[in-house]
Parts: structure tokens; sequence; C-alpha cells
């Protein structure tokens, strides 16, 4: 076993009341390693935000290493790599990087690594183009339609100014992407180190975000899909203000539950591994149906995006997360829009007022 690697048996499993078990409740110290399953590493980076960490994982390939996820472009990151690559990882080549999306904590890095260690970047299609999109907006002024859709949301003017200096920030915290990248897609199977792992593709969060499933032994690489604790962020951008991604994001997770035993590990960004992928998946919906009820019944009187906030979230939202947060508002008034549940008016102001539909209205 290579130093600074802990083996799998060190910590005792733990048990929490919504029926998830995690075999490994401390997480590895940075700079450290822990073998979750046989030949998969479990590290983690932090983050200088309020979800102050992300896991990433390296798989044995043959006589080296494949990277899964990268963390934020900081120096403090890098810097963690370097002891990761130096100490854990043995000094080992690394023969590819793997990203199961776009998010910058997932990729982030993705650029620097290929690079400085010579390995091809393996993604889904839509998570690259994505990104790279993404990154073309750095430097650019952020356009009206951005503008239009924060004010519809329910924005005062100084937060849509912050909107305009905020622009382009993607690229702030991601290293520039690789030229080229090899496509993954759903169904594949990954050969690395001997063993396949399955491609497993979700929507929602982010559109083509793929888990890897190691079916011989239950392991599954779930990026954001499936969290221990937390649920995923699911947002309507200025991109595509129509879009339904909660949809795609409950069919995805109700996909799932057909398509993972409940005995597999699941291997996170965030959290803890752990083990009741059923038991999750279930709370996972069952929280956005939850939320929509609440949301219907705040919606007896016209609401802007803005004003369902308390309906749909336990704390109060800040201007640091304000703009995920209206995502999240509109996705789900989005969601019932398009299954005929809400009207949505825009005033002379242009401001979205929404409200909801009682039965025998629409006919």
């Amino acid at each position: 076993m290579a130093d600074g690697v802990a083996p799998a048996e060190t910590d005792p499993a733990s048990r929490d009341a919504r029926g998830l078990t995690y075999p490994y409740p401390a997480p590895p110290a940075s700079g450290e390693a822990v073998e979750v399953a046989p030949g998969v590493l479990w590290m983690r980076l932090s983050m200088p935000i309020a979800l102050n960490h992300i896991n990433v994982y390296a798989v044995e390939d043959g006589d080296g290493w494949a990277l899964v996820d990268t963390g934020l472009n900081i120096p403090d990151s890098r810097d963690r790599w370097e002891a990761l690559l130096a100490g854990p990882l043995g000094g080992k080549p690394v023969t590819r990087v793997i990203c199961t999306h776009m998010h910058p904590d997932h990729i982030g890095l993705a650029g620097w690594l290929c690079e400085r260690l010579e390995a091809p970047l393996v993604m889904t299609r839509l998570e690259y183009v994505t990104a790279r999109m993404l990154l073309a907006d750095t430097g650019q002024p952020a356009p009206e339609a951005g503008a239009v859709h924060y004010r519809a949301a329910g924005w005062d003017e100084a937060q849509v100014e912050t909107y305009r200096r905020e622009y382009g920030q993607f690229g702030r915290a991601v290293s520039a992407m690789p030229s080229g990248y090899v496509r993954m897609r759903e169904g594949d199977r990954l050969g690395i180190g001997g063993r396949d792992w399955r491609v497993v593709v979700g929507e929602g969060h982010s559109p083509e975000h793929a888990c890897l499933w190691r079916e011989d032994d239950g392991v599954v690489l779930g990026g954001d899909q499936i969290l221990p604790r937390i649920s995923s962020n699911v947002s309507v951008w200025p991109t595509e203000p129509d879009a339904d991604p909660l949809g795609d994001w409950l069919a995805s997770l109700e996909r799932m539950k057909t398509v993972f035993p409940d005995d597999v590990l699941v291997l996170p960004s965030h959290g803890e591994p752990f083990q009741g992928v059923q038991n999750r998946l279930d709370a996972l919906i069952r929280g956005h149906l939850t939320a929509l009820r609440r949301l219907e019944r705040t919606l007896r009187e016209p609401r802007r995006a803005v004003d369902v906030f308390s309906a749909l979230f336990a704390r109060p939202v800040g201007d640091g997360v304000r703009g995920m947060a209206t995502g999240e508002a509109i996705a789900h008034l989005n969601y019932l829009l398009q299954r005929g549940r809400v009207s949505r008016t825009r005033d002379a102001g242009g401001v979205d007022w929404w409200t909801i539909i009682e039965q025998g209205e629409a006919a």
C-alpha cells in the first residue's frame, strides 16, 4: 500500500436515521487518501465557499491511475494535487482524467492536469461542449437577455447590475480546457484496470452527467447525481429560460431506481461514501414533490420567483447564492407551468407573476 493510503477497514461504519450506512465516515486528510474499494482511492480538496469540499477519486489503471474530477482552479487545489500525485498516488502516470460533469468544482483543473500529466480528458459530449461555451463567455459583456431574465424573476436593479458585473466568472475557476476529448455516453463500458465501469447518465443538475458503475462489485462513482445529505442544485439559466430541468432530474432519479441495486457503494462528490441508494433516491424525489406542494399553496396569490424562496429552501437566501436559488425557484415554477398547474403573466415592468390554476379553471 502506498504511503498516505488508509486501508479499507480503518473506520467503523455508521448509520443515520434515514437508512444510509457510511462505511468510511472519516474523510481523508489533506494530501492523504482512503482506499474505499479495491483499487479505488478517495481524496478530498477544499473549496473557499459554503460547500467547502469536493471529493475526487483515483482508480488503478494498469501501472497508473485514472482520476475522477479535479476541484477548482485555485492555488490550494493545485498544491493538494501535487501532494497527492507524489504521495498516495506514488508518482505513477495518470492514464486519463474523467470528469462527471462541467461544473467548476469538477472540471476546474481538468485542463491543468491533462497538460501537466499528458493525459486525455474523458467526458460526455454535452458536458464538454457546455464547458467550452461557458469559457468563451469569459471577459465578454453580459447579454441583455440575462438582465431581462433576472428582472422577470423579481431582481432589483442593483442585483441585476451585480449579475452584469459577475458575468463570465465561470472562467475564473476553470483552467483552459483541452482542445479535444474522449467521449463517453450512456451505456458505454470504460475499461479501467481490466474491469468494466458502466456509464449511467443523469440530467437536470447538468446536461449529461455521467456516473460510473463497476457492476462486478457494486461501486458507483456518483458525482453530484446522488449525494447523501444534500440535494444537488437544479436550475433554469438565462440561456434556456423555458427549460424543465426539474422534470429531467426527477425522471433521471426514477430511472436510477431501476438501474442501481440497493447494496451498491456510492462514492459521491460531496459528503461521505454511503450505501442505501434506494432510500436516498426515494428521499430526493420525495423532497422535490413536497416542495412542489408547498409551492402550489404559496401560489394561491400571485408571486414572483423571488417570493417563493421560503417555500423551497430551509434557510434564508443570501446574495452569494441568489443566482442558484433563483434558478432553482424557476425550475420548480417551470415544472408546474409545463404541466398546466400554474399560469405566468409578465407585467408592464417586465416582471413575471405566477399563480396556481385551480381545479376546473383550466377547462
